[in-house]
């Protein structure tokens, strides 16, 4: 199918099926699929979900990591962000029998799990939820090993405790589980404190054959995830091995999307967009992304967090120049691809094309 007649993934109204209490502040939310959508929302482990919530005039969607094992109904684990429009709702407010606008699984924060291989995951917080899908499915084959640093505040805080010492229980020796909490004490020194670069070298010294894992997981805050990129770099570790996603933490809702269309004033680009086999050229302005000035006109362009992080707005740009401000999801390959993640891209030439469809 040419990028011309490719339609792109479209949000159905899926029932909630089951919202589990994981602790005062997080949930998870399991989703019924209907027998004709089942193909749609089978899942790689390590995907995530974008959900849709309309409030009036206010278009809010996120991304939440799937949280189940590959062949299991589509669940996403969700930490509540204070003030959160999004978050607040699900962890208070959604209960089972709701239906809730969700698009098919999205992301690359997945690899080959067919083959039996030693994994580590460096997590912290709500990080555990792609870990707990990747470990759970990878564990199955009887072979692979798995090991998981992660760190909490206390282990109050511990989303999926039970979950993580049951899947302990169940492969023994194949799955290392070491809590690091930083705002209470435990035994051990090493496991006490935040789960920083120093830590993690003393971590990974005494407790991993670095040279013989096959991939590095790094799922958190972005100061984590840079620490751990630095050590495995420091140690060796090919860059291919090594897997990482952000949280994305800033729950602020993005401006609402408008029907009408601005004048441009000041220095503007003729941007011409692509998504479904429409296109559409606009005078957008260069001191705005193209995603947020686009969607004045193209109300249907795709987003999720708005914040370089999860990928959603991916396009490709086939001309012209533009300035990417901050990238947390795309590849390098990707990149060189000439792909950009829109909420983050300004227009430089006169004329620029981003094609979604691409």
């Amino acid at each position: 199918m040419t990028s011309s007649t490719r339609r792109r993934p479209q949000f159905h109204a899926l029932e909630v099926a089951r919202v589990d209490r994981l602790t005062d502040d997080a949930v998870a939310v399991t989703f019924h699929v209907p027998a004709d959508l089942v193909e749609d929302y089978r899942f790689t482990p390590g995907q995530a979900l974008t959900l849709r919530r309309v409030d009036g005039d206010r278009d809010e969607r996120r991304s939440y990591s799937i949280c189940a094992p590959a062949g299991s109904p589509p669940r996403v684990g969700v930490r509540e962000v204070p003030g959160g429009f999004f978050s607040a709702y699900l962890v208070h407010q959604v209960q089972p029998g709701d239906r809730i606008e969700v698009l098919p699984p999205s992301g690359t924060f997945t690899a080959d799990l067919d083959a039996p291989a030693d994994h580590v995951f460096v997590v912290a917080g709500s990080g555990i939820t792609p870990a707990i899908s990747l470990a759970g499915t990878v564990l199955r084959d009887g072979t692979s090993t798995v090991t998981v640093f992660y760190g909490n505040r206390r282990t109050n805080t511990v989303m999926f405790a039970d979950e993580l010492a049951d899947l302990k229980d169940r492969y023994g020796p194949r799955l290392q589980l070491v809590h690091v909490l930083s705002r209470e004490p435990r035994d051990a020194e090493i496991t006490s404190g935040r789960l920083d670069g120093d830590r993690l070298r003393a971590l990974v010294a005494n407790l991993v054959d670095a040279e013989h894992v096959d991939h590095w997981w790094l799922c958190g805050p972005h100061g984590m995830v840079e620490d751990a990129r630095a050590l495995l770099t420091e140690l060796g570790v090919p860059e291919e091995k090594v897997h990482q996603e952000l949280f994305y933490v800033d729950d602020v809702p993005p401006q609402p999307v408008r029907g009408d269309e601005e004048t441009v004033t000041g220095p503007s680009s003729q941007v011409t967009v692509v998504l479904d086999g429409r296109t559409t050229t606009l005078a957008l302005p260069r001191d705005e992304p193209v995603l947020d000035s686009a969607q004045k006109v193209r109300s249907d362009l795709p987003f999720a967090c708005k914040g370089g992080v999860c990928g959603t707005c991916r396009a490709r740009v086939t001309s012209g120049e533009v300035e990417m401000r901050r990238n947390y999801a795309l590849e390098k390959k990707e990149i060189d691809a000439g792909y950009v993640l829109t909420c983050q891209t300004l227009p430089l030439s006169d004329a620029v094309t981003v094609d979604f469809d691409s």
